[in-house]
């Protein structure tokens, strides 16, 4: 019989045969090997419920009997079952019983030997017994114990199953990791303007027990306190400043600013346009830049952080205005360690059309980097948003390209792109977001109402990022 051959775009597809009952003798076995990630505990964990501390929390694990995190014990019996359901007896092969003994614990980089070997037959029933050990690499046996399965009467030779990928995403860990940016970094004071609802003041606060601020609340003392109160929030620690309304409150918290009594601002609960309109209104904040946000997410399918620019600010910046948003950004992505970012400008497209006026933008953007008119990353463009952030799909469009597919910073083309790219990251892709306002002579803060308390203290671990660059030698952003 003569077989096509597969396409060489295709992969070639891997089969799993069984062992039936006849074939099945006494001592007759099988073996596999699987080395313990820290992936495959919070993957057991998602899928069974099982958060016990003593699989989840390092500090919690180091004070227990094992001194350190352990794995689930069925994790190891699970192993047994993957074993027995698809390789020996393999698929037809029905469990009756599971007897399991545990020895020793397993651990972060153990690498287990799983072993199943028949010791009884029973005819009749076509019902099989099999041994079970499992040992780690120093030979030591971690689990043993017996198996009972119905084995397969029927050959069965079939496509090998791919398992669904898991993604594992922990947004408390990758925000953890950011505010591990921030250590031995002494708090910023920060004016929190207006912030005269729960979730501003409650982000202000937090920022502050995180030790990054020292919270300086400008606004209507009434209202702020009847936040305070109706979010069972405490002002204990915090100086309150009172101003009249929102644009005092701004004029104030700008005025504080130029002055130097503050090295950042925090969006409370007034429009951005107040804020910024303060802002602009001070020379002494001023700095010869465009102002331009920068949003942060961590991308539960992307490998880093990734920043977006401008999805908040400037609505339809012209091309000279792009020049100040890009470079923004790529000062901020060095104070956030990224040594050469690169810069994605996107369009709908990935090549220059007259037609669509940002693939010019983007080509010029190039051409001014090439000749150093923008400093300090790598600009490629146009660029379709699949083409920056997947290698595969800029393989297939045959883009030569050390941007696309592994960009730092997507570049969108106007305010109605990018806001709408955002919150897509956001509520459809399960993104983390925090973001900033850069270009003046102070970070601004910027928050949502619909921003969670950890978006909040993440964009102030932001503001204080680049506040004390400032002061600093790595600062650019305010030269």
């Amino acid at each position: 019989m003569m077989m096509t051959p597969p396409d060489h775009d295709t992969p070639r597809p891997e089969w799993i045969e069984n062992v039936t009952f006849d074939e099945l003798q006494p001592g007759q076995g099988a073996r596999l090997l699987r080395t313990l990630t820290p992936a495959d505990i919070q993957a057991f964990a998602a899928v069974s419920g099982d958060t016990n501390p003593a699989h989840m929390n390092p500090e919690y694990a180091e004070d227990t009997a094992f001194h350190g995190v352990i794995a689930h014990g069925m994790w190891s019996g699970a192993l047994i079952s993957t074993l027995l359901g698809t390789r020996f007896p393999g698929p037809g092969t029905i469990y009756v019983e599971q007897v399991l003994h545990f020895s020793r614990p397993v651990r972060i980089g153990d690498t287990l030997a799983v072993s199943v070997t028949v010791t009884r037959k029973d005819e009749a029933k076509k019902l099989v017994e099999l041994d079970c050990q499992v040992v780690n690499q120093r030979g030591e046996r971690v689990l043993h114990g017996i198996a009972r399965v119905l084995a397969p009467v029927r050959k069965l030779r079939i496509e090998h199953v791919r398992a669904p990928r898991i993604q594992l995403f922990d947004p408390e860990a990758r925000f953890r990791e950011l505010l591990a940016l921030g250590q031995g970094i002494a708090p910023v004071r920060c004016a929190v303007v207006h912030p005269c609802d729960g979730g501003s003041l409650q982000g202000a606060l937090d920022a502050a027990r995180h030790g990054l601020i020292v919270p300086l609340l400008i606004g209507p003392e009434a209202r702020i306190r009847r936040a305070a109160e109706e979010a069972g929030l405490t002002l204990e620690h915090a100086e309150l400043i009172p101003a009249p309304h929102s644009h005092a409150a701004a004029d104030m918290a700008a005025d504080m600013a130029a002055a130097g009594d503050v090295g950042m601002l925090m969006k409370g609960s007034l429009h951005t346009d107040e804020l910024l309109h303060a802002v602009l209104g001070r020379p002494a904040l001023r700095t010869g830049r465009r102002m331009s946000h920068v949003f942060r997410f961590d991308v539960p399918t992307y490998s880093k952080p990734l920043l977006i620019t401008d999805a908040a600010l400037n609505i339809r910046p012209t091309l000279a205005e792009k020049v100040d948003i890009v470079q923004n950004a790529i000062d901020f992505a060095h104070i956030l360690g990224i040594v050469e970012p690169k810069v994605a400008l996107l369009s709908a497209v990935e090549t220059v059309s007259p037609n669509l006026p940002s693939t010019l933008d983007a080509a010029a953007l190039c051409k001014m980097a090439d000749r150093g008119q923008i400093r300090g990353g790598v600009l490629d463009g146009p660029l379709a948003f699949d083409n920056a952030i997947s290698a595969h799909a800029a393989q297939i469009k045959q883009i030569v390209s050390r941007v696309a597919g592994d960009a730092d910073i997507l570049a969108v083309p106007d305010l109605e792109s990018g806001n709408m790219l955002a919150k897509q990251l956001e509520y459809l892709g399960g993104a983390t977001a925090s973001g900033l306002v850069l270009g003046a002579r102070v970070p601004i803060a910027l928050t949502s109402r619909a921003d969670g308390p950890m978006s909040r203290v993440a964009s102030a671990l932001l503001g204080v990022l680049v506040a004390s660059a400032r002061n600093g030698a790595r600062n650019t952003i305010t030269d």
